[in-house]
């Protein structure tokens, strides 16, 4: 019991919690004749005493708990850079020592938190109480937060993508640069940031580009009708013959006709290159097959539309 909780308790003690609701006005000035004695005969030094006294401890229990709060920051990125150390030896995943450092961080974070407030002399047990039942409302409230971190969970359990991958996923195209508790942050090739909800990503569509180490490209060129796509042909294959670039294996690189289409005969040029390679290869050869070819006698076709008229 403190100080100002033994005043009260000395100035009402004679009450007696069992008397009727409705005293009499003798009783109540008798009551009041004896506060008034109390309060005259209370020693005011003894009052400021205590009160400096208490002052002074609660002072030092806020310096513990500023004290334990820096350490305990410290201590915490200590515990991540270790971790960083050991996934690091161990060669874990790059996109699981995200995840794991952000969830340590939030773990050990609270836990500083409620040592802190234990020490201000706060009741731990029914601060936890309510911080269940406030998590439990809020939890029920965005019950979308807890699917995103669920999410997150899947995925890198499944690794449909790790950091550094290029992927295509909701409508968004980028590098994967970090794994959250409940996003995916990538960066676009025009340098945005994007984040992408983890629940939204797990169950979507995603195409990794930078799974495999080698790449298909596709071209379609479009010749004029009465070309000879022979010579079409060994001119683009010896186009890339020569590029060291263009790989033999898995398959070498061909040409087909694939269309008769109604202003052209459609070619299908396939060729397989390394997956950095990928995006050189393919602007590159456009530009390369719009100047070469019409050297080797090789026409372009505009769009053309035979328009008949009958007179009646």
């Amino acid at each position: 019991m403190n100080f100002l909780d033994g005043i009260l308790f000395a100035l009402f003690a004679e009450a007696d919690k069992s008397a009727p609701l409705m005293v009499p006005d003798s009783v109540q000035k008798a009551n009041f004749a004896e506060t008034v004695r109390k309060l005259a005969n209370l020693d005011v030094d003894q009052l400021l005493q205590n009160l400096l006294s208490e002052s002074v401890w609660i002072l030092i229990k806020v310096l513990i708990a500023l004290a334990i709060y820096f350490v305990g920051r410290w201590i915490v990125r200590r515990i991540i850079h270790l971790l960083d150390a050991v996934c690091e030896r161990r060669r874990v995943d790059v996109s699981l020592r995200s995840f794991l450092r952000n969830t340590v961080r939030v773990v050990f974070t609270l836990l500083l938190v409620l040592i802190v407030v234990s020490t201000l002399g706060v009741n731990v047990t029914s601060l936890i109480a309510v911080f269940s039942a406030a998590t439990l409302a809020i939890g029920m409230a965005l019950s979308g937060t807890a699917q995103n971190f669920a999410g997150g969970v899947m995925i890198l359990l499944m690794k449909p993508y790790r950091i550094g991958d290029y992927i295509s996923a909701q409508g968004q195209s980028g590098t994967v640069r970090e794994i959250k508790l409940f996003s995916t942050v990538i960066t676009t090739v025009d340098n945005q940031t994007i984040y992408i909800p983890n629940n939204s990503i797990a169950t979507a569509i995603i195409d990794n580009y930078s799974t495999a180490d080698v790449r298909r490209v596709d071209w379609t060129v479009g010749i004029s009708y009465g070309d000879d796509v022979d010579t079409a042909r060994r001119t683009i294959l010896g186009m890339l013959a020569a590029d060291p670039r263009v790989l033999r294996e898995p398959a070498e690189p061909v040409v087909w006709v694939s269309a008769l289409a109604d202003s052209s005969v459609n070619l299908t040029v396939r060729v397989w290159t390394k997956n950095t390679d990928f995006w050189d290869v393919f602007f590159e050869y456009n530009e390369r097959f719009y100047k070469e070819l019409p050297a080797a006698g090789i026409n372009f076709p505009f769009p053309q539309m035979d328009v008949h008229v009958k007179n009646e």
